[in-house]
Formats: C-alpha cells, structure tokens, sequence
C-alpha cells in the first residue's frame, strides 16, 4: 500500500510537528530539573501558571481548557497540590460541585520562585536567537492551535 501523498506545506508541516514532538518532550524534562529543588514539575508548575494567569479563580475543567489539557489530569495534579498546600478549593456558586481553585500564599511563593528560576534559564536559551524569527513561529503554532481548536469544536457540535 503506497502512503497518502502530501503537498509540500503538508510535508513541511509534517516534519515541524515531529520536531516539537521532541521539543516537548525535552522542554518538559527540563523544566522538571529546574523545579525540582522547589517540590515541583514542568505539570504542577505549568498548572500553577494557569491559575496565576487566571482572571479570577476557576474550576479544574476551565482551566484543563485553558491549557489544553485533558481534565481528569489537571484534576490529579490539583489534588496533589492541594495535598501540599499550593492551591486551595473554594465554593463556586455557579455550580455545587466543580470547586473553584485559588492559589495559596504558599503556592504563591512556589510559582514564584520557579519564574526566578525560568528568566535566566530561558535567556540562555534564547540566546543566539532571532526575536523575529521567534515571533513568527510563536505565530504559526497559534494559528495551527487555533485551526485545531476549530476542528474539535466542529467536531463537537456535530
């Protein structure tokens, strides 16, 4: 049987999500070694930023959407912070069950101190980098963010 031909975007295309299918994957490596000394990882840490970032605080679901993420693991890693006293639970009155999560002044402090940590990290790594050509990736991957995202909700109404 002979592979689907692609056109040469398709190839292109093909080729960046294999690279950042590995760049994820050292991306979340990383950043477990650099909060590891906090109690944290790249999971916990990455949640925690979704409430920091947050309006005003949120059920596990929302913020599962705003990181597009699956919700039975945001709800995992919010239980284990939660456990440790990073994040608290607080009514939500816009629905009994789904609590809303709010930062503690220790989970605070966590986040924090890994932002301290990330600033010089990521400047190294960009170091030697193109701001343009940094920003126009950073445009490809929202635009084909935000083409996946359509098709999932299209495939959701359906």
């Amino acid at each position: 049987m002979s592979e689907p031909l692609r056109t040469p975007a398709g190839d292109a295309l093909n080729d960046l999500v294999l690279d950042l299918f590995r760049l994820n994957s050292r991306m979340l490596a990383a950043g477990d070694r650099l909060v590891a000394g906090l109690g944290l990882t790249s999971a916990r840490w990455q949640v925690l930023g979704a409430i920091v970032i947050a309006e005003r605080p949120q059920p596990v679901a929302w913020l599962a959407r705003d990181l597009g993420a699956n919700r039975q693991n945001v709800q995992r890693i919010v239980n284990d912070l939660h456990k440790e006293g990073l994040v608290a639970f607080a009514a939500n009155p816009h629905h009994q069950r789904a609590q809303l999560v709010v930062l503690t002044d220790e989970g605070r402090q966590a986040f924090d101190a890994a932002m301290r940590l990330q600033a010089p990290w990521v400047n190294r790594l960009a170091d030697g980098l193109v701001v343009k050509d940094l920003n126009t990736m950073h445009a490809v991957i929202t635009a084909l963010r935000r083409k996946l995202e359509g098709d999932m909700d299209a495939e959701e109404q359906s």
